[in-house]
């Protein structure tokens, strides 16, 4: 027997070990199945569980369990990604704690010290992972950095660079001088700050007491201005364009040039030019070959490009010294308050410098241009769709993709530089030494490069390099093309398109079909989740108060294309009744001889209402299926939940305890079996969502040796729809919620069993209440019901009327409540609520209130006032009920 309580913990540890344990998670390489494939995005190995990975891993759970069930050979590859940057600080500040640094240890004992943290820590995310019910293929685990991976990335690197795709170069870098490391774009994270903008007045050559003032948040690059920008159709500076400004403090003669970067409706109109310190800047210097002037050191301290009095300055000793310098030189025009963005590396918290340096890149727009048609010609697709325009403004507009970072954990740049510097790209140092000697007719001394590769490039490598590739594996050649990527918005370009670019370069097709984009998760004011904002909510923390189970089907229920998730726990222990709701329904079913029954034909049930359960079943499992083929995740858990609560729970086994609890007849034989067939049925459907409970209860209830996990997905096509089945149990179920209504507008006591007069009903009505009466009594709590065929000559004293179809169901109350205080009751409450909705009415009428209020301010309060209106019609209409 069932206990009585459903425990969620007990119940996830105990399948977990036998899902993990049983392989059930595996994909058979040799199988005839067709082929499914989801490539796991691969989290840090320094990370551990958030929402957002909540989110993505249940939705990829869901798709694979749910191919898993329809026959599908299933590969959902996991891993994790070696996260150069947060990887190393981590064990930075391990070596920090214990008085010594990765300087002091040296590169190889410092790497060996990351991997030994590696292997006893870096896997606290996918131990989580399975505490979430994900079901990959753990026995397939990569790692970035294992050795296959790595071979791949040297392979790719070195023919990129051979086919001039790869290159060194100097150019502008997010540059992080705490880190001394470049960052991507992804590793920047920009934050309002407040500030000042500083007017500076530049004189202008050869025009004596002529000036033209410019304005700055940054007044110590100055320092490094190669030019001033106006904008060509700026009709005050037309005359200057062509002449030279001097740099004050400095005394270098700079060119004035006309350029649309300079935006004639800011600030003065002109633009200093700082191309080796802003990256618009260097665009600006490119077009007009302004001089790079670099004035920074890679600890962010001017260097000697500066005049001797500023250098070896950090830049915000050096801003006030260039602030009191150009004030005491009459430069300074005005000073203003000033809130603007500023980046922040999101690692080191400290402000990022664009900065000039060597560093390799890869020619992104030469690779972007089949990756551009091949979803043009719909190869991939977007879902929602709307985020293709998203990747196609990025790669149409792609810049050169900086690979090199300044680390010492990651993949080291396969690149030997000979004594005058000419570069030996190979896969092994064998190979960059054979190579040396061919070129020099000796063997040199080659010095390796020291830079690591951005993580995102060995990652862009994932949906073939975990396959095998560069060898010519049965999974590379089965499982490439993958089916679908789950992914967020936020990487779509850094990891997304460059998994599409070298995809098509290197296998000569897309990596995957399709690409579902998910929102974010906000908290339940819709504010984005942060630390500083303190409203992180954590996964595993609901895991542990409600289940596994609970969470998975409040992210699925929220996860609708194109709209963030508005998170509150009270959903979560919402679906946590869900999960009880169904571990009661199955425990009345077993109590009740409701059992697995292989000799039951839902086809051949005789019983109007399992002919009805027999219909529901099969259009919930239609429409279960359609939403999940079609990533409509939300309307697929809308669907089961009002399944299993209404028609499941609150319809079907109500209305059938009273054969249940009956005598032993043919009726409740079939009525056992349809029951318990209906309840495989809603299970198979449940497991992708909730497969913890729905596992268990498989098991318990004996519905066969094969586990659910690996039973088939339900094929009801073929089962007959009764339509007058369905019509009749749905007239019933509109009768009994009719009469509920308005018991419950009226607060009749649940005890108060009425008497009530069908007046008007035709003849299949009449049949319907001959053939339902018991249960329609039961469940609506009435001591009788009589049947007119015509109106009633007079109304009862106190009655009040619902409508039924065609009939009228008149509800003698006078006696049963006290009318005039109900009346009293509801007038109250319409006259409480019409306030309510004037006052958000004046709200929302508010012009400051809509501007200034955050976005999510004003949905809810226009969420309220929908809420009140649809209680207030209610109230209405009960009161009219009531009235005369």
């Amino acid at each position: 027997m069932l206990e009585k309580t459903f425990r969620p913990a007990e119940v996830e540890a105990k399948q977990y070990a036998f899902w993990e344990k049983s392989g059930a998670f595996a994909c058979h390489p040799d199988s005839a199945a067709s082929p499914f494939c989801i490539m796991m995005p691969p989290p840090n190995v320094t990370g551990s569980l958030h929402m957002g990975h909540a989110l993505n891993h249940t939705l990829q759970d869901v798709l694979v369990r749910f191919e898993r069930k329809r026959g599908r050979d299933v590969l959902w590859q996991p891993g994790t990604d070696h996260a150069g940057i947060a990887t190393q600080m981590v064990v930075e500040r391990t070596l920090a704690a214990e008085g010594t640094s990765r300087t002091a240890l040296g590169r190889a004992a410092f790497v060996e010290r990351v991997w030994a943290w590696k292997a006893e820590s870096g896997s606290t995310i996918t131990r989580q992972l399975r505490r979430l019910g994900a079901s990959p293929d753990w026995q397939r685990e990569r790692f970035t950095m294992d050795d296959g991976l790595s071979a791949a990335v040297r392979k790719v690197f070195v023919r990129l660079y051979k086919e001039g795709l790869v290159y060194r170069d100097k150019r502008l870098v997010n540059w992080d001088p705490k880190l001394q490391t470049a960052i991507s774009d992804l590793e920047v994270e920009q934050r309002e700050t407040k500030g000042h903008l500083w007017h500076i007045a530049y004189p202008i050559e050869g025009l004596e007491g002529v000036s033209i003032t410019v304005a700055t948040t940054r007044p110590e690059t100055m320092l490094g201005d190669t030019g001033v920008a106006v904008h060509p159709e700026d009709e005050r500076y037309t005359h200057l364009v062509g002449r030279s400004a001097i740099l004050p403090l400095v005394g270098r003669s700079i060119p004035i040039v006309a350029d649309e970067y300079a935006d004639p409706k800011t600030g003065s109109g002109a633009v200093k030019i700082t191309p080796a310190h802003d990256f618009n800047d260097f665009e600006v210097g490119r077009r007009h070959a302004l001089p790079l002037v670099n004035i920074f050191d890679r600890h962010a301290h001017l260097n000697d490009a500066v005049p001797e009095k500023y250098r070896s300055l950090d830049r915000f000793e050096a801003r006030k010294r260039v602030v009191a310098d150009l004030e005491a030189a009459g430069a300074l025009v005005r000073v203003d308050d000033h809130l603007h963005s500023v980046p922040f590396g999101d690692r080191s918290g400290v402000p990022i410098e664009p900065w000039l340096t060597d560093q390799w890149y890869v020619d992104a727009k030469r690779l972007a241009r089949p990756a551009i048609a091949a979803v043009v010609d719909g190869h991939t697709r977007f879902v929602p769709k709307q985020w293709e325009n998203t990747y196609f403004e990025w790669m149409r507009n792609i810049q050169p993709w900086c690979i090199s970072r300044q680390l010492w954990w990651g993949h080291q740049i396969p690149a030997w530089y000979g004594p005058d510097g000419i570069i030996f790209v190979e896969e092994t140092e064998e190979e960059a030494l054979a190579a040396a000697a061919r070129h020099y007719g000796g063997t040199p001394e080659l010095t390796r490069d020291p830079d690591v590769l951005d993580t995102w490039f060995s990652s862009a490598l994932w949906p073939f390099s975990t396959l095998g590739w560069p060898e010519q594996t049965k999974e590379l050649n089965r499982y490439y093309p993958t089916d679908v990527l789950v992914t967020g918005f936020d990487i779509i370009f850094f990891w997304v398109a460059r998994m599409m670019m070298m995809g098509l370069h290197f296998m000569g097709q897309v990596p995957f079909h399709t690409v579902y984009i998910h929102a974010l998760v906000r908290d339940e004011f819709g504010q984005k989740m942060s630390k500083s904002r303190g409203n992180i909510i954590d996964p595993l923390v609901l895991i542990d108060r409600y289940g596994a189970d609970a969470l998975r089907f409040t992210l699925v229920s929220m996860a609708a294309q194109g709209r963030d998730i508005k998170l509150a726990e009270a959903r979560v222990e919402g679906y946590r009744n869900f999960a009880t709701k169904l571990w009661n329904a199955a425990r009345f079913c077993q109590m009740n001889g409701c059992l697995p029954d292989q000799s039951f034909e839902p086809a051949s049930a005789d019983e109007t209402l399992n002919r009805w359960l027999v219909a529901a079943v099969r259009r919930v499992a239609e429409d279960v299926t359609d939403a999940i083929t079609t990533f409509r995740f939300n309307e697929a858990a809308a669907a089961l939940y009002h399944f299993v609560w209404h028609s499941f729970c609150d319809w079907y086994l109500e209305l059938a305890k009273p054969v249940l609890s009956g005598d032993e007849t043919k009726a409740k034989s079939e009525t056992r079996a349809a029951a318990a067939w209906g309840l495989g049925q809603i299970l198979h459907l449940l497991h992708p969502v909730m497969p913890f409970v729905t596992e268990e209860l498989w098991g318990e209830l004996g519905y066969g040796e094969i586990p659910l996990i690996l039973s088939p997905w339900p094929r009801l096509q073929s089962l007959p729809v009764d339509n007058a089945a369905v019509d009749e149990i749905d007239w019933v179920i509109r009768f009994v919620g009719a009469i509920r209504s308005a018991r419950s507008e009226l607060n009749v006591p649940p005890s108060a069993e009425l008497q009530v007069v069908v007046e008007n009903a035709n003849h299949t009505t009449r049949t319907r209440i001959s053939r339902n009466r018991s249960a329609l009594t039961t469940n609506a709590r009435l001591k009788t019901i009589e049947v007119q065929a015509e109106r009633l000559s007079a109304m009862p004293k106190g009655a009040i009327q619902v409508v039924v179809d065609e009939a009228t169901v008149v509800i003698p109350l006078a006696g049963v409540i006290d009318l005039d205080s109900e009346r009293k009751r509801l007038a109250r409450e319409i006259e409480k609520l019409t306030a309510e909705i004037g006052k958000i009415d004046r709200k929302l009428a508010n012009a400051d209130f809509l501007a200034k209020a955050p976005a999510e301010v004003v949905d809810d309060q226009r969420e309220r006032r929908t809420e009140a209106e649809r209680a207030k019609e209610k109230l209405t209409l009960a009161q009219a009920r009531i009235s005369g």
